[in-house]
């Protein structure tokens, strides 16, 4: 269709994989699956996931999200566990106080809570690679004593980074890390410190993996692009980076349509589209018809991998589901 003489010509490369990966299906699906068998309220600590269109229209349902379990009262409604994971402190209080706890916690993420344990049971002092603050890191370092983990978060922490004994040493990471950012960093750990022992499989997850490998496609053929997802998810603002690092100067993480700035994206013939794990599908939909209302939009997919990963409920769902 030739454009308007009202509208330009706009070509949306839409990433694929994009939005929803495995492990927040796995979560936003705990907290709908609980109230629909328990009824609400169903307690969350923490955001599930880090949007806010999927917490809201939770909270909506019945869902209660708290920070810390000391806000949840003593009640037998269920008391879930967010994506990112919680430090060992947490699932043990709940268990002190008898509250009804179901853990969605990524598969991926658990995975690394593993490895970590395991170089500490072997004597290994722990690195992690991640950021400060973030939940899954905290969650992370929370499975081990004080001390036991350092966090490192750039390349001038690996390289001031003194351990106790570099001969017992092992290094994780955050699940949602910049690909290109963490292995240079490993580069750096293992030169200094050749007996470094690493995951047998990269802690960096498909999901995170896989949407950075389309934007890199995507990045340098166009002269925009928008990560869909908020401000506080990991893996979005790591989508932003590798945007503006694969060659588009003009990269933008947004939430909704409503955020986007005319002013940077009013003048384009080529967007690259993308979400980040934990965005639905309904906001890029939205995104893609707010163009549409100024330009002639036509919609190309570049694809990266096919992802046909599947993470079952906790088995307390699963067991009602079954028994159904």
């Amino acid at each position: 269709m030739a454009p308007s003489p009202e509208k330009p010509a706009l070509k949306v490369l839409l990433c694929s994989p994009r939005g929803f990966c495995a492990g927040v299906v796995r979560a936003i699906e705990s907290v709908e699956r609980a109230l629909e068998l328990y009824g609400p309220p169903v307690y969350v600590r923490h955001e599930i996931v880090h949007n806010r269109y999927v917490v809201e229209s939770l909270r909506a349902k019945g869902a209660i999200f708290v920070e810390e379990l000391d806000e949840v009262p003593d009640t037998g409604a269920p008391v879930i566990f967010s994506a990112h994971g919680v430090p060992r402190s947490v699932p043990e209080e709940a268990a002190r106080r008898n509250l009804f706890a179901l853990d969605a916690t990524c598969p991926l993420v658990t995975k690394v809570h593993r490895e970590a344990e395991i170089h500490h049971r072997r004597g290994h002092e722990i690195v992690l690679i991640g950021h400060a603050g973030h939940p899954e890191v905290i969650g992370t370092m929370g499975q081990l004593p004080p001390g036991a983990v350092n966090l490192i978060e750039t390349l001038t922490d690996a390289k001031n980074f003194i351990p106790r004994d570099a001969s017992k040493l092992a290094y994780v990471t955050q699940t949602t890390l910049s690909v290109h950012d963490t292995a240079e960093i490993v580069e750096l750990l293992k030169q200094r410190f050749p007996d470094i022992v690493g995951p047998h499989k990269e802690d960096i997850c498909y999901a995170t993996t896989n949407r950075q490998e389309a934007v890199k496609r995507v990045a340098p053929v166009v002269d925009a692009m928008i990560v869909v997802g908020a401000p506080n998810s990991s893996n979005s603002q790591r989508l932003k980076e590798v945007a503006e690092r694969a060659g588009c100067s003009r990269a933008a993480l947004v939430q909704c349509a409503a955020d986007i700035d005319w002013n940077e994206f009013g003048n384009i013939a080529r967007l690259g589209i993308t979400a980040g794990a934990s965005a639905p599908e309904v906001l890029v939909e939205e995104i893609i018809d707010a163009f549409a209302a100024r330009y002639v939009v036509s919609v190309d997919i570049v694809s990266a991998a096919e992802e046909g990963v599947f993470f079952p409920l906790p088995r307390p769902l699963r067991e009602n589901q079954a028994a159904e």
